[in-house]
């Protein structure tokens, strides 16, 4: 049992381990880098990416599902955000914290990059909306990142 990440026939499929570490250090990445509405509302998506409250294999997400804006500069700007949030994660931002060695976290960040680099966002918002309304708007105030306020208390770290 495992979750996917990715578009279309285009997909990371990970262990539930790997969901975890996964989730965790993109969590890290974007919590440090979230500066628009949009870039809020894809760190509350990932923040909704936790296995302890959602139950294991039963998160991920397809970027084609995914509002990322209705003009090419909004769709450039969030697919910019995404990517950085990637190279960010890819650069070890905070892994130090994690209290432990991510030993596959690197392979899965550099096939979502791979996956994402080749996505091209739909040029109208799908019918189906996954990004939460709101984004994340609260803070994890022990560990430093955005949460799934008001989905449900704590961070994906608290509910470790």
């Amino acid at each position: 049992m495992g979750n996917t990440f990715g578009a279309g026939d285009d997909r990371l499929y990970l262990p539930n381990g790997g969901t975890e570490v996964f989730v965790e250090v993109l969590t890290l990445a974007a919590s440090a880098l979230a500066a628009r509405d949009w870039d809020y509302r894809f760190a509350g998506l990932l923040a909704l990416q936790d296995q302890s409250v959602m139950g294991r294999g039963a998160v991920g997400f397809d970027l084609g599902e995914l509002d990322w804006g209705g003009s090419d500069e909004e769709r450039a700007a969030a697919k910019g955000f995404v990517l950085r949030v990637l190279g960010l994660a890819e650069r070890r931002h905070r892994w130090d914290e994690l209290g432990y060695e991510p030993p596959h976290a690197a392979a899965y960040l550099t096939r979502f990059r791979e996956i994402v680099e080749a996505f091209e966002p739909p040029v109208s918002a799908p019918g189906a909306e996954v990004l939460p309304e709101t984004g994340a708007l609260a803070c994890c105030v022990r560990h430093r990142v955005l949460s799934a306020l008001p989905h449900w208390e704590g961070c994906v770290f608290c509910h470790r």
